[in-house]
């Protein structure tokens, strides 16, 4: 994968408006990014004790998506296994921070991390695993190394 600059977040109220909107789906879909993604899961991980991230972000991600017009099928949309990668991610990521910093310092953190990367997953996954349809539809278990 080619070096990649992630777009990064100058304050808390940034990471809480693309929380709150795709939440609401309201997000435009251009701002559904990666640095999104990220931010929006570390976000409901610290902010939102009331949303169970493991229970109800798999459907939220899918309630996006096809409220901006995408559609969650086998090649595109919500990918169970990726979601799941990156979670763990996080939550590894969060683990070591200190979560006294400013939420947007840590999300920047995290996108600068190895855990933050878009290739996060493949530290664990063989592309044709990951990207296969039961990886997209169900969680599959790492074929490279283990999970955090």
């Amino acid at each position: 994968m080619t070096d990649y600059r992630p777009r990064l977040f100058s304050s808390d109220s940034d990471i809480e408006h693309v929380g709150e909107r795709f939440l609401a789906r309201s997000l435009p879909k251009e701002e559904w990014t990666h640095e999104a993604h990220l931010a929006t899961t570390t976000w409901l991980l610290l902010r939102r004790p009331d949303i169970d991230v493991d229970r109800l972000l798999p459907d939220l991600i899918r309630g996006y998506n096809e409220s901006v017009g995408g559609v969650n099928d086998d090649t595109q949309g919500y990918h169970e296994t990726i979601t799941r990668a990156f979670i763990a991610g996080v939550r590894l990521f969060l683990s070591e921070a200190d979560e006294a910093e400013p939420l947007h310092e840590l999300v920047d953190e995290l996108l600068l991390s190895p855990m933050g990367r878009r290739d996060w997953p493949f530290r664990f996954y063989s592309r044709d695993r990951l990207f296969s349809v039961e990886a997209r539809r169900t969680f599959v278990e790492p074929d490279v190394a283990a999970l955090p």
